[in-house]
């Protein structure tokens, strides 16, 4: 990508923010770099967050999902806000984080619906939270709506580890590099592909943009449509640090096949 055409992308978004009135403040934070692809099962499950956001979602399958979890040795499992009391109760005492989705999965919620979703889910016990920005606004350039409405969340729930989910089946390679800009202007941890319900999942392309766009210690999550351990592996060789994936169980198995384990 050319370098000087991306620093004149952030001056035109930080003009148009200057325009109605927005003073950036971005947040210092220390966040984990670009990930590599990891030669022990073990070590890549760390990698991913076990998801299960079927609106079909049981008790039991919850429960299942926080049993792999543990054994597995996952990030996090990845639940619908109605799960996440019941996944923070069952993974009390491990290592497993608890995620959650906001304004999940059009993005299309008002920002105050968004807040509230999230310090909601903050008080059920979710550590990290994915929210689905505003695409419409996205999309017309409205970068000042897109902008507010991640940075709401982010100062609702300044404790939790916040992942902007762009949904990049919808958009073009300038939206998606103009998404990520505006996600680390807001001060969040992550930009992330793909809600799994939208027109397209993760590709190797999308996730090398994104990683270009948001340099190396920015979180980026590839999501939907990673099934198997080839798929898993090219993500973070493109520059993923985490993988959401409803197939962790069989992408990390696969790789212990192929280890020996």
């Amino acid at each position: 990508m050319d370098q000087k055409w991306l620093e004149e992308q952030k001056e035109q978004i930080s003009l148009a923010l200057a325009q109605q009135g927005i003073r950036l403040v971005v947040p210092v934070r220390t966040r984990v770099g670009k990930g590599s692809v990891p030669e022990k099962e073990r070590t890549l499950a760390s990698f991913i967050d076990h998801t299960l956001l079927k609106p079909t979602a049981s008790k039991l399958q919850i429960e299942k999902l926080c049993q792999e979890a543990r054994q597995y040795g996952f990030a996090s499992v990845c639940v619908n806000p109605v799960h996440v009391a019941a996944a923070a109760r069952l993974l009390q005492g491990s290592d497993v984080k608890v995620c959650t989705v906001i304004g999940f999965p059009l993005g299309a919620n008002t920002t105050l619906t968004k807040v509230l979703e999230a310090r909601d889910a903050a008080a059920a016990g979710a550590h990290e939270v994915d929210m689905v920005l505003n695409i419409g606004s996205l999309m017309e350039g409205d970068y000042a709506q897109v902008y507010s409405d991640i940075k709401a969340v982010r100062d609702a729930v300044p404790g939790l580890v916040l992942k902007v989910i762009l949904e990049t089946g919808y958009l073009s390679k300038e939206q998606i590099v103009k998404g990520c800009i505006l996600t680390k202007m807001a001060g969040a941890d992550f930009v992330k592909t793909s809600t799994g319900f939208g027109p397209g999942g993760a590709t190797v392309e999308d996730v090398q943009l994104m990683r270009t766009v948001v340099g190396e210690d920015f979180g980026v999550k590839a999501s939907g449509g990673i099934r198997d351990y080839a798929a898993a592996a090219a993500m973070l060789e493109a520059g993923a640090n985490r993988i959401g994936a409803s197939a962790g169980v069989a992408i990390v198995e696969e790789l212990r096949g192929e280890t020996g384990h």
